[in-house]
């Protein structure tokens, strides 16, 4: 992982949940549950989240799987955990949280039944290498689940245009205070990252899936990529 990259995200920490907030208009959280819904988790899973930041989805995650399931929520940044175990103790959720590098996770092979990752994947080094990785560590049959930011199609990307290129730099400016860069960083992933098919097309690269398939959240400003491990 570049260090730049994880130094950014140690600045961001505290402003992290309300920077997602406004990068997603607001609706992340219901991202991550649909995630969960559509990821068929069940009781007594074996969970692994990939940078979990402050854990939202490894919580939602936890909630699925109840008591019987185990859910592991890993990040790189150990500033970005800092804040995940209090929001699991207030939301009386026992999950595990542990310092990984996605592109080189420390679990054995064939381990979980699910692995997921939520606006990670644009961040790390070789998004190829991550999927690979996550594929390892899911039995076969298992799911990878992706949630990232994409380009809105038809009307609503117009809509869209305006609104990243005229409010989200005064929002970010107000949420990011000091960490403008880190703010105009994630602004300026999400526009050029390839979405959609053209994901699906570097899922596929990989050699790791027998089944691969997509689904727009919100016009397309965000997308579910689900893969079915060989």
């Amino acid at each position: 992982m570049s260090e730049q990259i994880k130094s950014m995200f140690a600045g961001l920490a505290s402003r992290y949940d309300r920077t997602n907030t406004v990068l997603s208009l607001g609706i992340h959280k219901l991202w991550r549950r649909k995630v969960v819904r559509l990821s068929d988790a069940k009781a007594g899973m074996s969970i692994l989240d990939c940078a979990t930041g402050t854990g939202d989805l490894a919580l939602e995650f936890k909630k699925a799987v109840g008591q019987s399931g185990a859910v592991i929520g890993t990040d790189f940044c150990a500033e970005m955990l800092d804040f995940a175990p209090a929001k699991a103790q207030q939301q009386g959720l026992e999950v595990q949280f542990e310092l990984a590098d996605a592109m080189n996770l420390q679990y054995a092979d064939n381990t979980y039944d699910i692995a997921s990752i939520s606006f990670g994947i644009r961040n790390v080094d070789s998004p190829s290498q991550c999927l690979k990785e996550m594929a390892r560590v899911v039995r076969p049959g298992g799911r990878v689940m992706i949630l990232e930011f994409g380009q809105p199609e038809g009307m609503f990307r117009y809509l869209y245009s305006l609104y990243r290129a005229v409010f989200m730099p005064m929002l970010g400016w107000i949420v990011t205070g000091k960490n403008k860069d880190a703010y105009n960083y994630l602004l300026d992933t999400t526009a050029v990252f390839p979405s959609g098919k053209k994901f699906i097309e570097m899922m596929e690269t990989s050699g790791a899936f027998t089944e691969l398939r997509y689904v727009p959240f919100t016009f397309g400003i965000a997308y579910l990529y689900i893969g079915k491990v060989k």
